[in-house]
């Protein structure tokens, strides 16, 4: 049972407690909610409203957080404790399937003046680890569900603890009391279970061997995977989004990389942390130079040079093993991931690559 929430004014030597009433329209707490969910105390991002599911029904609001994580958060409304308990976990087992592209398409609907990832980085800034920006590497890995209303009753309450308690199913319910006073209007929240206490899904992500990493090498006219075999670099960039994350390479990591829709084509360990293209350089039969003086098979990798945020950027590789890209090495179930840089770790893919590629336990 949730505790008590009693709420007094403080006149000149009197205290008088406030009735608690209830909001007349709940879709005003939603309106509440979207504005402001650090209402429901986490540090959240609204990434969607009244969703649409693959059930055709329509999820009140959905929202992320540091992590990548989704929070699912439904109104009671006047419906039945069933209903509203049993339509949660029903958009619980759909949400848990949403890739990064889906959960892209859901903010856009949501949001059209501001692209995911800016917004994202907007808002948790401050409150990433250090040398961490952006959307996390592996988005959706866990979720949780809180059901929202202006007053709760006791079957809902029941429900909610069953299978929280007895099947640590990550949900909640949280009631907000409304109340009225000379003209003013306050919220008081409640929840049924303290969220200190709510049960945490076991995480999706395997360990990691806090080495090896994934990097996508995306073919075109700013960089060649010809040139990146020659010279022994991997690059990202035109776009901070896809520069940023080879920050996380350091001196002796070793990377695995993939070129998308073909396969993983090679192996090496770093030798050069990210550095702008024009300050990259390479051996050449004549001599050290500037990779943008090298003769280079990709004939824009100088476009944006000058330009901190859109320029490519370079990290230096010792290759152990390479592949053309007629030859990149596929199987279903390997790895892959839209994120430039990502820490490499699942076990299918490792010991599919360790036995292919020619690499040093």
């Amino acid at each position: 049972m949730p505790i008590e929430f009693g709420l007094w004014r403080m006149d000149e030597g009197d205290f008088q407690r406030l009735s608690a009433g209830k909001l007349d329209d709940e879709s005003r707490l939603e309106e509440l909610l979207t504005e402001d969910p650090n209402m429901l105390g986490r540090d959240i991002l609204i990434i969607g409203q009244q969703v649409r599911t693959a059930s055709g029904n329509r999820l009140d609001l959905l929202g992320i957080d540091a992590e990548g994580d989704l929070h699912l958060i439904e109104l009671k409304r006047d419906r039945t404790p069933r209903d509203v308990v049993a339509q949660a976990l029903d958009y619980a087992s759909w949400v848990r399937g949403l890739t990064y592209d889906d959960i892209t398409e859901i903010f856009e609907d949501f949001d059209d003046e501001r692209e995911f990832e800016k917004a994202f980085s907007e808002k948790f800034s401050s409150t990433r680890p250090e040398g961490e920006s952006g959307v996390p590497e592996d988005i959706n890995q866990t979720h949780s569900l809180t059901i929202v209303a202006s007053e709760l009753d006791a079957a809902t309450e029941r429900i909610v603890e069953y299978l929280a308690e007895e099947y640590s199913v990550p949900v909640n319910a949280v009631r907000f009391n409304y109340y009225e006073d000379d003209g003013r209007e306050y919220i008081g929240r409640t929840w049924l279970i303290d969220p200190q206490e709510t049960p945490e899904p076991p995480s999706k992500r395997e360990a990691w061997n806090g080495r090896d990493y994934y990097v996508s090498f995306g073919q075109g006219k700013n960089r060649s995977w010809k040139d990146a075999r020659k010279y022994g670099f991997v690059s990202g960039g035109q776009g901070e989004w896809y520069s940023r994350t080879l920050g996380q390479l350091s001196l002796g990591d070793r990377v695995f990389v993939h070129i998308p829709t073909e396969g993983y084509v090679g192996v090496g360990t770093v030798t050069q942390e990210k550095t702008p293209v024009a300050k990259f350089e390479v051996e050449t039969e004549e001599g050290t130079k500037s990779i943008l003086n090298a003769e280079l098979d990709a004939p824009a990798m100088d476009e944006n040079a000058e330009d901190e945020a859109l320029r490519e950027y370079l990290v230096g590789v010792e290759w152990m093993d390479t592949r053309p890209i007629h030859e990149a090495y596929w199987e279903t179930g390997m790895y892959a991931n839209q994120n430039t840089v990502t820490k490499l770790r699942n076990q299918f893919t490792l010991e599919r690559l360790n036995q292919h590629f020619d690499v040093e336990e």
